[in-house]
């Protein structure tokens, strides 16, 4: 038989706010357990909430992004469970009333061609604490300063059908989020997590099958991987006469296999009812169209624009855009040393090379934009060649001198005399008389290999120096006899 794979993600985003969605606590990362929940945040007797304007925001921006509805009002409910990183009992969250409506993105599938995978929904929320088990022999500890951290929940309709398909959804909801600067993106830290809602179906049965959840992905090779296992563990489990079970699972990496955590919860078991503590959400035109302004240029756009103005091809584009940090670091680069397609294919080959053999992000490169910008601008306009480039940037990564500097200290600059080149060329063929008649009597398809043996003998003699479009056009020339 043959079976369709049914496929939705629930995304929570972290909130790039100072403080807490309802408190003012902090929400710096990396903070000693405990110490930045509040009273707020732990549901003292006697608080009240106070919802932090900086989210709604947010989510103004993403839901138009994702061309969908911004609720005019929305409603903030409790939704109640019993986990010992709760201390409230209830998770104040958006359930029939969310502030973000059905919208949709769309993604580009392995065949070249574009899908649109809808957005249900997305709603604000308060993040629950920690569990900690790691230093905690045979206990667990409770670390609270991620209580009430501001969570942006974003739900997808039920519409891939295979991994890849929800591999670049959640690529494309992490690069729109980042893009809009409302979620670092930063997955190590939790502020980016998938949770995966998965079925199989027989082909063309119109039925969904019974789903299971996978819990807190926090990599895209584990997304990928946890659906590729899930989906062959409910195959089998079904071919051989069982039944797949409703609920939550865990992917082990280390295992690479899914497990069972818990039966999976309905609407109606968190017992959700409007926030008491909490006026609905009124949102007016206003406020929108003030939110709207601060929309930066989203991806595609960018991507179309680097191709218009900087006559980029769809490949390159896509590179240099498909994280704002490149799109932003191309930029600079391209002002400082004024070639387009020469600085994009400088910071696409020689700097991520070097930044991925280094293992590090773009962020950590330890050449900024402006300086690489520098060394481009020299290749530009022909102070160096692209073999001494190399040299240059060498130099660069380690120190933090300009291109311009280490040119200078270094003695680097290329030889476009063409009087010095002529004389070097002179010499080089008089000294290699034997491969100069070799060369004139080749036939001509065998000609250009040879003149490789003399441009490169020019280029030894000037030390790297010699401008090489120069060099060639002199051997040429010379060498016709």
């Amino acid at each position: 038989m043959q079976w369709e794979t049914v496929i939705g993600l629930e995304i929570h985003t972290q909130l790039t706010t100072h403080s807490k969605i309802f408190s003012g606590a902090s929400i710096a990362f990396g903070a000693e357990p405990n110490t930045q929940a509040c009273l707020v945040d732990l549901g003292f007797p006697g608080v009240l909430p106070v919802l932090n304007e900086a989210v709604v925001k947010k989510a103004i921006l993403f839901g138009t992004a994702v061309e969908a509805e911004i609720a005019r009002r929305s409603v903030f409910a409790r939704k109640n469970y019993f986990y010992p990183d709760l201390p409230k009992g209830y998770q104040i969250s958006q359930f029939e009333l969310p502030i973000v409506g059905p919208g949709h993105v769309d993604i580009l599938l392995g065949d070249g061609q574009e899908k649109r995978i809808g957005v249900t929904r997305a709603h604000l929320e308060e993040d629950a604490g920690k569990s900690l088990h790691e230093d905690f022999q045979g206990m667990t500890g409770i670390d609270l300063n991620r209580a009430g951290t501001p969570l942006l929940e974003i739900v997808s309709e039920p519409d891939m059908r295979s991994a890849k398909e929800a591999l670049a959804y959640a690529r494309k909801i992490h690069q729109i989020v980042t893009y809009l600067g409302i979620c670092d993106g930063n997955m190590q830290e939790g502020s980016f997590r998938m949770d995966a809602n998965v079925s199989v179906r027989p082909l063309g049965e119109e039925k969904l099958g019974t789903r299971t959840e996978l819990k807190n992905l926090n990599s895209f090779r584990f997304l990928e991987k946890a659906i590729n296992f899930e989906v062959d563990r409910q195959i089998d489990v079904i071919e051989s006469g069982g039944k797949v079970n409703q609920e939550t699972r865990l992917y082990d990496p280390q295992k690479g296999e899914t497990r069972s955590m818990r039966s999976k919860e309905e609407a109606n078991d968190y017992r959700y009812f409007p926030d008491p503590d909490l006026l609905p959400l009124v949102i007016d035109e206003d406020f929108i169209a003030d939110t709207v302004k601060e929309m930066p240029e989203l991806p595609e756009a960018r991507r179309q624009r680097f191709q218009t103005q900087y006559g980029l091809s769809g490949y390159d584009a896509d590179v240099l855009t498909a994280t704002r940090a490149q799109a932003d670091f191309y930029e600079v680069v391209v002002a400082e040393a004024g070639d387009a397609k020469l600085s994009a294919n400088w910071v696409m080959v020689e700097l991520f090379g070097a930044l991925n053999k280094a293992g590090l992000d773009l962020e950590a490169s330890p050449v900024s934009a402006e300086r690489f910008g520098g060394l481009v601008k020299r290749i530009a306009d022909n102070t160096i060649s692209g073999k001494i480039a190399k040299t240059v940037f060498e130099v660069l990564w380690d120190s933090k001198d300009s291109a311009d500097a280490i040119i200078e200290a270094k003695g680097l600059k290329q030889i476009t005399d063409s009087g010095a080149i002529e004389s070097i060329v002179d010499e080089v063929l008089a000294e290699n008389a034997q491969q100069v008649e070799n060369y004139r009597n080749a036939p001509a398809d065998k000609q250009p290999k040879m003149l490789g043996f003399f441009v490169g003998q020019v280029m030894k003699k000037s030390q790297g120096k010699a401008n090489p479009k120069q060099v060639n056009q002199l051997l040429q020339e010379r060498l016709k006899g």
